[in-house]
Protein backbone atom coordinates (compact mmCIF):
# COMPACT_ATOMS: atom_id res chain seq x y z
CA UNK A 1 0.00 0.00 0.00
CA UNK A 2 1.54 3.26 -1.07
CA UNK A 3 1.67 6.40 1.65
CA UNK A 4 -0.76 8.17 -0.28
CA UNK A 5 -2.91 5.14 0.29
CA UNK A 6 -2.57 4.44 3.83
CA UNK A 7 -3.31 8.57 4.38
CA UNK A 8 -6.19 8.00 2.48
CA UNK A 9 -7.55 4.91 4.71
CA UNK A 10 -6.91 7.16 7.54
CA UNK A 11 -8.24 10.51 6.92
CA UNK A 12 -11.63 7.97 6.18
CA UNK A 13 -11.38 6.44 10.09
CA UNK A 14 -10.11 9.01 11.70
CA UNK A 15 -11.54 12.33 10.43
CA UNK A 16 -14.56 11.01 8.33
CA UNK A 17 -16.60 8.38 10.23
CA UNK A 18 -16.33 9.64 13.56
CA UNK A 19 -18.19 13.09 12.59
CA UNK A 20 -21.42 11.33 11.82
CA UNK A 21 -21.08 10.40 8.45
CA UNK A 22 -22.90 7.09 7.86
CA UNK A 23 -23.59 7.09 4.09
CA UNK A 24 -20.87 4.32 3.17
CA UNK A 25 -21.30 5.48 -0.61
CA UNK A 26 -19.61 8.51 0.29
CA UNK A 27 -16.91 6.54 2.70
CA UNK A 28 -16.04 4.43 0.08
CA UNK A 29 -15.65 7.78 -2.36
CA UNK A 30 -13.52 9.21 -0.37
CA UNK A 31 -11.55 5.80 -0.33
CA UNK A 32 -10.83 6.06 -3.76
CA UNK A 33 -10.50 9.61 -5.02
CA UNK A 34 -6.79 10.87 -4.79
CA UNK A 35 -7.31 13.65 -2.93
CA UNK A 36 -3.72 14.08 -3.30
CA UNK A 37 -3.80 14.58 -7.53
CA UNK A 38 -6.05 17.78 -7.50
CA UNK A 39 -3.01 19.61 -5.50
CA UNK A 40 0.20 20.78 -6.98
CA UNK A 41 3.20 18.63 -5.94
CA UNK A 42 4.50 21.18 -2.92
CA UNK A 43 1.13 20.63 -1.69
CA UNK A 44 0.48 16.81 -1.87
CA UNK A 45 2.08 16.54 2.43
CA UNK A 46 -1.49 18.29 3.14
CA UNK A 47 -4.05 16.35 1.03
CA UNK A 48 -5.24 14.07 3.50
CA UNK A 49 -4.72 16.78 6.57
CA UNK A 50 -7.73 18.00 8.38
CA UNK A 51 -7.80 21.80 6.54
CA UNK A 52 -8.55 23.61 3.74
CA UNK A 53 -6.13 23.75 1.11
CA UNK A 54 -5.38 27.55 -0.04
CA UNK A 55 -4.13 25.99 -4.13
CA UNK A 56 -3.12 29.38 -5.53
CA UNK A 57 -0.15 29.15 -2.18
CA UNK A 58 -1.14 32.56 -1.50
CA UNK A 59 -3.26 32.41 1.87
CA UNK A 60 -5.99 34.18 0.02
CA UNK A 61 -7.68 30.63 -0.85
CA UNK A 62 -9.76 31.77 -3.66
CA UNK A 63 -9.38 28.49 -5.24
CA UNK A 64 -9.62 25.85 -2.62
CA UNK A 65 -10.17 22.08 -1.80
CA UNK A 66 -12.23 22.12 1.41
CA UNK A 67 -11.61 20.14 4.36
CA UNK A 68 -12.63 16.33 4.05
CA UNK A 69 -14.70 16.69 7.52
CA UNK A 70 -17.05 19.53 5.77
CA UNK A 71 -16.75 17.75 2.58
CA UNK A 72 -18.38 14.32 3.36
CA UNK A 73 -20.67 15.92 5.66
CA UNK A 74 -21.82 18.67 2.88
CA UNK A 75 -22.43 15.62 0.06
CA UNK A 76 -24.33 13.60 2.67
CA UNK A 77 -26.68 16.03 3.58
CA UNK A 78 -27.03 17.06 -0.09
CA UNK A 79 -28.22 13.10 -0.51
CA UNK A 80 -27.20 12.76 -4.44
CA UNK A 81 -29.01 9.91 -6.05
CA UNK A 82 -27.79 7.92 -8.92
CA UNK A 83 -28.41 10.21 -12.02
CA UNK A 84 -29.51 13.49 -10.16
CA UNK A 85 -27.89 16.59 -12.00
CA UNK A 86 -25.61 18.21 -9.72
CA UNK A 87 -23.50 21.55 -9.55
CA UNK A 88 -20.56 21.94 -7.82
CA UNK A 89 -19.99 26.21 -7.54
CA UNK A 90 -16.26 27.40 -7.09
CA UNK A 91 -14.91 23.75 -7.44
CA UNK A 92 -11.87 24.79 -8.31
CA UNK A 93 -9.82 21.46 -9.62
CA UNK A 94 -12.55 18.69 -9.11
CA UNK A 95 -12.20 16.89 -5.96
CA UNK A 96 -15.44 17.49 -4.98
CA UNK A 97 -16.97 16.76 -8.10
CA UNK A 98 -15.03 13.49 -8.62
CA UNK A 99 -16.43 12.34 -5.60
CA UNK A 100 -20.20 13.86 -6.81
CA UNK A 101 -19.55 11.67 -9.80
CA UNK A 102 -18.38 8.45 -7.74
CA UNK A 103 -21.91 8.45 -6.27
CA UNK A 104 -23.68 8.17 -9.49
CA UNK A 105 -24.52 11.97 -10.59
CA UNK A 106 -23.91 13.83 -13.65
CA UNK A 107 -21.82 16.70 -12.53
CA UNK A 108 -21.10 20.16 -13.91
CA UNK A 109 -18.30 22.15 -12.07
CA UNK A 110 -17.53 25.53 -11.78
CA UNK A 111 -14.37 28.20 -11.62
CA UNK A 112 -13.67 31.57 -12.20
CA UNK A 113 -10.20 30.95 -13.54
CA UNK A 114 -9.48 29.61 -17.04
CA UNK A 115 -5.88 28.16 -15.97
CA UNK A 116 -7.71 26.46 -13.18
CA UNK A 117 -10.56 24.67 -15.42
CA UNK A 118 -7.99 23.73 -17.51
CA UNK A 119 -6.11 21.97 -14.47
CA UNK A 120 -9.34 20.28 -13.49
CA UNK A 121 -10.40 19.13 -16.75
CA UNK A 122 -6.74 17.17 -16.74
CA UNK A 123 -6.90 15.59 -13.93
CA UNK A 124 -10.62 14.62 -14.30
CA UNK A 125 -9.67 13.26 -17.55
CA UNK A 126 -6.45 10.93 -15.79
CA UNK A 127 -9.17 9.27 -13.65
CA UNK A 128 -11.53 8.41 -16.09
CA UNK A 129 -13.60 11.02 -15.19
CA UNK A 130 -13.40 13.34 -18.49
CA UNK A 131 -17.16 13.42 -19.03
CA UNK A 132 -17.98 15.59 -15.77
CA UNK A 133 -18.35 19.07 -17.26
CA UNK A 134 -16.26 21.98 -16.22
CA UNK A 135 -17.31 25.39 -16.66
CA UNK A 136 -15.42 29.24 -16.54
CA UNK A 137 -18.00 30.95 -14.31
CA UNK A 138 -18.18 33.39 -11.57
CA UNK A 139 -19.39 32.03 -8.45
CA UNK A 140 -22.58 33.93 -8.41
CA UNK A 141 -23.74 32.83 -11.92
CA UNK A 142 -23.53 29.15 -11.64
CA UNK A 143 -24.46 27.24 -14.94
CA UNK A 144 -28.24 27.87 -15.93
CA UNK A 145 -27.90 26.51 -19.16
CA UNK A 146 -26.73 23.12 -17.96
CA UNK A 147 -29.39 23.33 -15.10
CA UNK A 148 -32.05 22.64 -14.14
CA UNK A 149 -30.32 20.93 -10.86
CA UNK A 150 -31.11 18.33 -8.53
CA UNK A 151 -28.16 19.49 -5.85
CA UNK A 152 -26.33 22.58 -5.34
CA UNK A 153 -22.96 22.17 -3.31
CA UNK A 154 -20.92 25.23 -2.56
CA UNK A 155 -17.40 24.30 -2.76
CA UNK A 156 -17.25 27.70 0.44
CA UNK A 157 -18.89 30.27 2.17
CA UNK A 158 -21.03 32.75 1.12
CA UNK A 159 -21.78 35.58 2.92
CA UNK A 160 -25.47 36.92 0.77
CA UNK A 161 -28.34 34.95 -0.61
CA UNK A 162 -27.26 33.27 -4.05
CA UNK A 163 -30.79 34.21 -5.69
CA UNK A 164 -29.21 33.45 -8.99
CA UNK A 165 -28.31 29.97 -7.47
CA UNK A 166 -31.46 28.92 -5.62
CA UNK A 167 -33.38 29.70 -9.70
CA UNK A 168 -31.01 26.85 -11.01
CA UNK A 169 -32.54 23.79 -8.79
CA UNK A 170 -35.77 22.27 -9.64
CA UNK A 171 -38.58 22.02 -7.98
CA UNK A 172 -37.59 19.33 -4.78
CA UNK A 173 -33.68 20.69 -5.71
CA UNK A 174 -31.60 21.41 -2.82
CA UNK A 175 -28.24 23.71 -2.16
CA UNK A 176 -26.45 22.78 0.49
CA UNK A 177 -23.38 25.53 1.31
CA UNK A 178 -21.54 27.17 3.83
CA UNK A 179 -23.84 30.73 4.66
CA UNK A 180 -21.60 32.88 6.59
CA UNK A 181 -24.41 35.61 6.76
CA UNK A 182 -24.09 35.56 10.51
CA UNK A 183 -21.23 34.08 13.36
CA UNK A 184 -20.49 31.24 13.49
CA UNK A 185 -20.81 30.19 10.20
CA UNK A 186 -23.34 27.40 9.32
CA UNK A 187 -23.81 24.68 6.81
CA UNK A 188 -27.25 24.63 5.94
CA UNK A 189 -29.44 23.08 3.25
CA UNK A 190 -32.05 25.30 1.09
CA UNK A 191 -34.74 23.26 -0.38
CA UNK A 192 -37.14 24.66 -3.51
CA UNK A 193 -40.60 23.76 -3.46
CA UNK A 194 -43.40 26.02 -4.98
CA UNK A 195 -43.16 29.71 -4.75
CA UNK A 196 -40.40 29.45 -2.07
CA UNK A 197 -37.06 28.30 -0.90
CA UNK A 198 -36.79 26.56 2.83
CA UNK A 199 -33.97 26.76 4.60
CA UNK A 200 -32.21 24.06 7.51
CA UNK A 201 -29.20 24.74 9.23
CA UNK A 202 -27.16 21.52 9.35
CA UNK A 203 -23.70 21.97 11.44
CA UNK A 204 -21.40 24.96 13.00
CA UNK A 205 -18.17 25.11 11.05
CA UNK A 206 -16.10 27.82 9.10
CA UNK A 207 -14.70 27.46 6.15
CA UNK A 208 -13.27 30.37 3.30
CA UNK A 209 -15.59 32.49 1.25
CA UNK A 210 -16.00 32.41 -2.57
CA UNK A 211 -14.94 35.08 -4.21
CA UNK A 212 -17.99 36.81 -5.19
CA UNK A 213 -20.63 35.87 -3.23
CA UNK A 214 -18.91 38.20 -0.30
CA UNK A 215 -21.43 40.91 1.11
CA UNK A 216 -20.20 44.16 -0.51
CA UNK A 217 -18.14 46.23 1.90
CA UNK A 218 -20.01 49.47 4.09
CA UNK A 219 -19.65 52.21 2.73
CA UNK A 220 -18.23 54.68 5.50
CA UNK A 221 -18.27 58.31 5.32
Amino acid sequence: MSDFARARLNMVDNQIRPHSVTDWRIIDAMRLVPREVFVDEAQQSLAYLDQDIDLDGKGEFRHVILNPTVTARMLQEADIAHGNRVLIVGGSTGYMAALAAKLGASVVTTTDDSAVAEWARATLGALGLGDIAVRVADNTDGAPTDGPFDVIVLNGATEIEPTKLYEQLKMGGRLVGVFATSRPQRATVVTRSPGDFGARILFDTSVPLLPGLQRAPAFVF
